[in-house]
């Protein structure tokens, strides 16, 4: 009987603790939003709220690993954007959290665009000597003698 308390005891304690981790997480990502979006409204720069919200995130979260800056960023804008009706005036400000997406975009687009570059030289390469060795065929050693005539 000893051995089934024990059980039940860290069954109980193994489906709570994931509960309680999780409604922490919450709760961090909304008053971290609140933090930011707070700041911002009372007129600090954005690498000061940030900070001040990331900060308060992170040492909220605890446990062995860390929240990344992007997932403390998706914290904050799921937070502003569950409660739109409390958080309304910080929705202009959600944009600077995830400041390098057009960068990432842009990237792509280039990095694309020069593949793109290098297949078409290869395919031009690849016609091009087939060219020359179509026309290297048509050239006979007869052509070729100089006293042939």
């Amino acid at each position: 009987m000893k051995g089934f308390k024990k059980e039940l005891i860290f069954i109980t304690l193994g489906v709570i603790t994931p509960l309680s981790l999780h409604t922490l997480k919450v709760n961090a990502g909304s008053f971290g939003a609140e933090i930011f979006c707070t700041m911002r409204d009372g007129g600090n720069d954005h690498e000061s709220s940030w900070d001040a919200a990331y900060t308060y995130i992170k040492k909220q979260k605890g446990g062995i690993f860390k929240v990344s800056p992007k997932q403390a960023a998706a914290q904050i804008t799921e937070s502003v954007i569950r409660d739109r009706e409390t958080f309304s005036y910080c929705v202009e400000y959600l944009d600077q959290l995830h400041p390098n997406r057009q960068l990432i975009r842009d990237l792509e687009k280039e990095e694309k665009r020069k593949e793109k570059e290098t297949k078409d030289r290869e395919k031009k390469r690849k016609k091009l000597e087939k060219e020359l060795e179509e026309t290297n065929e048509e050239i006979t050693d007869e052509t070729l003698e100089r006293y042939s005539y």
